[in-house]
C-alpha cells in the first residue's frame, strides 16, 4: 500500500505511521502533506479512497472533515468533486434505502460544514428535506402511517448529526436549526409512540404494559439532544480537530449541496383493514430497522461517569466499527478499544455487543462474529474486559427465567463457545445451587444445556474435568453419546440381530440400493412386517453410519433410496424419525444432525418432523430441554432457506432475461442492418454485405436467442420450483400453529384459567455484589424498574412457578420466537392462519403470544 494511502487509513491511531504520536493536529498536518504531494499524481485514487474511508470509518470523520477543509485551501476543484460525490452516493442511498450509508454520509456531511467545506445552509436544507418527508408520512390524512419506521429513521439521522455539529450549525445558522429542532417537536408530536413489543430481551409475560409507559428509541435520543442543547453542545466524546485549524479553515470556499430528494412513499392500503395495515409495517420496520436495543446489564454505577448524548456516541462509534470491520476481527477488537474518547467505557462496550448479540429479531451479523470480537477484546484488555463480560454473564444468568427463549439460545450458544476458547475454565461453583432447583428451573436448565453444548465442542471426559469445583454438576452432564444399537448382541432378538448381520454383510460387500432393497420387500417386509423392517434397516444403516459425519453422509446417499422405498408416507416418516431419535438417544447432536441431513435428502417431510416434535414423549421435555427445539429449527429454518435461495436465483435469472434481451435485440439489428447494406460484387451492386461476415453476424444473433430461451426456460422451471416451495412453507406454518394450539390449549386453562398471566408487585432486588460482580439495575434514562428473582424463578408473595406453569410459559416463548423469527413468511399468510388456527376458539395467551411475535396489535382481533 502507498504511504499517502497508509497515512489516510490510520490517521488518528497510535501507529508507526505516525511514529507513535497520537496528537489528532499532527496526524492531520501529516496526513495532509502526504496528499498534497500526490494529489497532482493520484487526484481520482485519492478521491476515491478519501471517501471509502470516511464511510467506513465513520469514527475518524471530524478528522477526514478537517484534512478535507485544508484540502479546501489548497485545491477548491478537488474539493468539489468530494462535495458532488458525497452528493450522489448519498442520493443513491436514499433510493435504494441504504439505512447505515446514509446515516454516515450525512454525519460526513456535518464535519464537512465544521470544517467550513459546506454551506450550513445547504446541511440545514437537506435536514428540512428529511423532515418534511417524515412528516409527511405519519400525516394521516396525505401520507402512510403504516412507514413510520422510515420517517423515524430520517428524524434519527438528523439528530444523530448534531452532537458532532450542533453547535457550529447554532453558532452560523441559529434560526435556521431553532425552525429544524421546532419541526423535530412537531413531528414528535404526530407520530404513534412505537412498542418494544415482541421485540424485548426480557418478556414482559405478566402484561405490566410498561413498555407503551417507557420512551421508545427516537423520544430517548430527543430527549438527549435537547439535554445536550440546554448544556450548550459540549460533550466528551466527539473531538473537534478542526477547533485547531480554524483560523486556516475560515479563509477556503464554502461549497453549496445540490438538491436531494426522499424515495416516493409508499402508498397506503386500499383497503383499511389491520391486515393491510400490518403487513406495510412489517415491510418498513424490516426495510428500516431500530439499530440498537439497549441492554442495562450493569449497575449505573459503572457508567455513572458517561453522559447519556455520550453514551449514544459511543454506541454509535462501536457499532460502525462492528458494521464495517467485520471481516476484520483482529483489526475490529483494536478500533473498539482505541475509541477518541476521553473516558473509559468498559462496561459500555460489553453492553453493546450483548445488545447486538440478543438483539431481536435478528443480529447484524451471524452470533459467531460476536463471539469472536468478545474473544479478540478479552485479549486486548486482559487485565479489564474479561471481569466485565464475567460479569454480564452472571446478570444475565440471574435473570435467565425473564430473558426471550431466542435470547436464552443465543447466550447458551455464544457462552460455551466462549468457553471452550478460555480451557473452559468458569467457577462452576457458583452455579452448583441450580441443582437444588426442580428439573423445570430455567437455571438449572440454563447450566445443563451449556454443559451439553459444551460437550460438543470437547469431549465429555474433558467437561468432566472442568466442572472439578462442582462436581455434583455430573448429574446435569449429558450421556456420554454412545449409539443405542438395538442389535449389538442378540438381546434384540435372534431373528431381528440375524437379519442386522445379513444387511451388514451386503453393505460391506457392496450391494447396490436396489439389490437391497429387493431383498428388504422380498425377505423383510413381506415376512415380518413393517415395524422389524423399519427398526432393522435404519439400526443398522445408522450404526454403519455412526463412526463420524461424514460416515452419516456416505450411508445416506448410497442407501437413502432404501429408506424412502419403506418409509413413503407421513406415518412412516415420523416412525422413520422415533427411530431416528432412539438410536441416538445419548447423542442430542447426532439426532439433529441425522434428521436434518435426512429431510435435506427428502427422506422425511418438514410436516412429519413437526408432528415427530408434537409427539406426547417430546412434548414433555419443551420445558427441559432444546432437543425437541433444535430438530423443529433446524427443519423450519432449511424450508425458509429453500424458499430464499429459489428468490435469490429467480431475482438473478430475471436481471439475466433482461440483459439477454438487449443481446439478443442489439444482435438482430446488426444483423438486420448488414443484410439492408449494399456492396459490391465484381462491379454489381448486391444487397448485403460480405457473406463471411453475415454468416457470422446471423450465428451470433442465432446464439444470443438461444441463450436468452435457455434462461426463460431455466427462470420458468425455477418459478415452479418456488411455487411448490410456497406450498410447502405454507403447510409448514399451518401444522405449526396448529400444533402449538392443540398441546397448549389444555395446560394454558389449567394453569392460568382467566387468559392472563398475574404478577405480583413485590419483586427481590438483586444484592449488588463486588467488582467482577454485576447487577440488572434501574435504567435512569429510560425508567425500567429493577427486577430480580432468586434462582431463576420468578417469586414474589412465596409464590414459584411450577411445572405445568413453566411448560407453558416456556412453550409461549417459542411461539413467539418462530413467529417473531419467520414473520416476514406469516404475513402472507395471515388470513389464512387466522381462519384456520387463530379463531374464536384458541386460547387467549396463545393469539396474543402470536400477535405479539408479529408485532400485530390485539385489536385486530376483535
Amino acid at each position: 500500500m502507498s504511504s499517502w494511502r497508509n497515512f489516510v487509513l490510520r490517521i488518528g491511531e497510535k501507529c508507526p505511521e505516525y511514529g507513535g504520536n497520537d496528537d489528532f493536529k499532527d496526524h492531520i498536518e501529516t496526513c495532509f502533506g502526504a496528499i498534497r504531494r500526490e494529489l497532482d499524481y493520484s487526484e481520482d485514487d485519492i478521491l476515491v479512497f478519501l471517501l471509502q474511508c470516511a464511510e467506513q470509518l465513520p469514527h475518524k470523520i471530524p478528522l477526514y472533515g478537517t484534512l478535507v477543509g485544508l484540502l479546501n485551501l489548497e485545491n477548491e476543484d478537488f474539493v468539489t468533486k468530494v462535495v458532488e460525490n458525497t452528493q450522489a452516493n448519498l442520493q443513491a442511498a436514499l433510493d435504494s434505502g441504504n439505512c447505515d450509508r446514509i446515516r454516515v454520509l450525512m454525519r460526513f456531511l456535518t464535519g464537512l460544514m465544521c470544517s467550513k467545506v459546506l454551506q450550513p445552509s445547504s446541511l440545514v436544507v437537506l435536514f428540512e428535506t428529511l423532515l418534511s418527508s417524515a412528516a409527511t408520512t405519519v400525516d394521516d390524512d396525505k401520507g402512510n402511517p403504516s412507514w413510520q419506521a422510515r420517517a423515524d429513521f430520517y428524524i434519527t439521522c438528523i439528530l444523530s448529526c448534531l452532537p458532532w455539529g450542533g453547535g457550529e450549525l447554532v453558532e452560523q445558522v441559529p434560526e435556521e436549526i431553532e425552525r429544524i429542532m421546532a419541526g423535530i417537536q412537531a413531528y414528535m408530536s404526530i407520530r404513534r409512540h412505537v412498542s418494544d413489543t415482541g421485540f424485548s430481551v426480557f418478556e414482559d409475560i405478566y402484561e405490566s404494559n410498561q413498555s407503551d409507559n417507557e420512551k421508545d428509541f427516537l423520544e430517548d435520543l430527543w430527549s438527549r439532544i435537547q439535554d445536550l442543547s440546554n448544556n450548550g453542545w459540549k460533550l466528551d466524546s466527539v473531538p473537534r480537530p478542526h477547533l485547531s485549524f480554524e483560523p486556516q479553515l475560515v479563509a477556503g470556499k464554502s461549497h453549496d449541496f445540490g438538491p436531494i430528494s426522499c424515495s416516493d412513499q409508499s402508498d397506503p392500503p386500499a383497503a383499511l383493514s389491520g391486515i393491510a395495515f400490518g403487513k406495510q409495517k412489517h415491510e418498513a420496520e424490516s426495510k428500516y430497522p431500530q439499530r440498537i436495543r439497549r441492554l442495562n446489564i450493569f449497575p449505573s454505577s459503572k457508567n455513572e461517569d458517561v453522559q447519556p448524548i455520550d453514551r449514544f456516541v459511543v454506541e454509535e462509534y462501536l457499532l460502525d466499527v462492528m458494521l464495517f470491520l467485520n471481516g476484520c476481527r483482529k483489526e475490529c477488537a483494536s478500533c473498539m478499544v482505541g475509541l477518541p474518547v476521553s473516558f473509559r467505557y468498559e462496561y459500555l462496550m460489553a453492553e453493546t455487543i450483548f445488545s447486538q448479540l440478543l438483539l431481536l429479531p435478528r443480529p447484524p451479523f451471524k452470533p459467531m462474529y460476536y463471539t469472536l470480537v468478545i474473544i479478540d477484546l478479552c485479549k486486548a484488555l486482559p487485565g479489564a474486559f474479561p471481569a466485565v463480560v464475567a460479569g454480564a454473564v452472571r446478570a444475565l444468568f440471574d435473570k435467565i427465567s425473564d430473558l426471550d427463549m431466542e435470547c436464552r439460545t443465543r447466550l447458551i450458544l455464544w457462552f460455551s463457545h466462549h468457553l471452550s476458547n478460555f480451557q473452559f475454565i468458569w467457577p462452576w461453583e457458583e452455579w452448583a445451587h441450580v441443582l437444588d432447583l426442580p428439573k423445570w428451573g430455567p437455571q438449572r436448565v440454563f447450566v445443563q444445556e451449556i454443559l451439553e453444548r459444551e460437550v460438543r465442542l470437547s469431549y465429555w471426559d474433558k467437561i468432566k474435568q472442568s466442572i472439578e469445583s462442582a462436581p455434583a454438576l455430573e448429574e446435569l452432564l449429558p450421556p456420554k453419546g454412545t449409539p443405542n444399537f438395538k442389535y449389538s448382541s442378540e438381546d434384540g432378538g435372534k431373528t431381528e440381530h440375524a437379519l442386522s448381520s445379513e444387511l451388514i454383510g451386503m453393505v460391506k460387500g457392496r450391494l447396490s440400493s436396489r439389490e437391497i432393497v429387493s431383498w428388504v420387500e422380498d425377505s423383510v417386509l413381506a415376512v415380518h412386517g413393517f415395524d422389524i423392517t423399519l427398526s432393522v434397516v435404519v439400526q443398522t444403516l445408522l450404526n454403519i453410519g455412526s463412526k463420524s459425519f461424514t460416515h452419516l453422509i456416505t450411508v445416506l446417499e448410497r442407501y437413502g433410496q432404501v429408506i424412502s422405498r419403506i418409509c413413503s408416507d407421513q406415518d412412516k416418516q415420523v416412525m422413520l424419525i422415533t427411530e431416528v431419535s432412539s438410536f441416538w438417544k445419548n447423542n442430542t447432536q447426532m439426532t439433529a444432525i441425522a434428521i436434518d441431513r435426512m429431510m435435506g435428502y427428502r427422506l422425511i417431510s418438514n410436516l412429519a418432523i413437526v408432528r415427530w416434535v408434537f409427539s406426547p414423549s417430546n412434548v414433555d421435555q419443551f420445558h427441559i430441554s432444546d432437543r425437541p427445539w433444535e430438530v423443529l429449527r433446524n427443519a423450519v429454518n432449511k424450508t425458509y432457506n429453500r424458499i430464499s435461495d429459489l428468490r435469490k436465483e429467480m431475482s438473478s435469472l430475471k436481471k439475466s432475461v433482461l440483459s439477454a434481451e438487449e443481446s439478443t435485440s442489439k444482435a438482430r439489428a446488426e444483423l438486420s442492418a448488414a443484410e439492408l447494406k449494399l456492396t459490391l460484387m465484381d462491379g454489381e451492386p448486391v444487397l448485403g454485405e460480405n457473406p463471411v461476415r453475415m454468416k457470422r453476424l446471423k450465428s451470433h444473433a442465432d446464439k444470443a436467442n438461444e441463450e436468452e430461451v435457455s434462461i426463460r426456460e431455466s427462470l420458468e422451471a425455477k418459478e415452479a420450483l418456488f411455487a411448490q416451495a410456497v406450498g410447502e412453507i405454507e403447510a409448514l406454518f399451518i401444522s405449526l400453529y396448529k400444533s402449538f394450539s392443540s398441546v397448549l390449549v389444555e395446560p394454558l386453562s389449567d394453569a392460568f384459567g382467566d387468559g392472563t398471566l398475574r404478577r405480583t408487585d413485590a419483586a427481590d432486588e438483586m444484592p449488588i455484589d463486588d467488582e467482577d460482580s454485576s447487577a440488572m439495575e434501574l435504567d435512569k434514562e429510560n425508567e425500567k424498574p429493577k427486577k430480580s428473582h432468586a434462582h431463576g424463578d420468578r417469586s414474589g408473595n412465596g409464590y414459584i412457578v411450577g411445572e405445568k406453569e413453566q411448560w407453558c410459559l416456556s412453550t409461549l416463548g417459542y411461539v413467539r420466537a418462530f413467529t417473531r423469527q419467520y414473520a416476514s413468511e406469516i404475513w402472507p399468510l395471515v388470513e389464512k392462519l387466522d381462519a384456520e388456527v387463530l379463531t374464536k376458539d384458541v386460547h387467549p395467551l396463545f393469539l396474543k403470544t402470536v400477535y405479539s411475535g408479529l408485532r400485530r396489535p390485539m385489536s385486530d382481533s376483535v
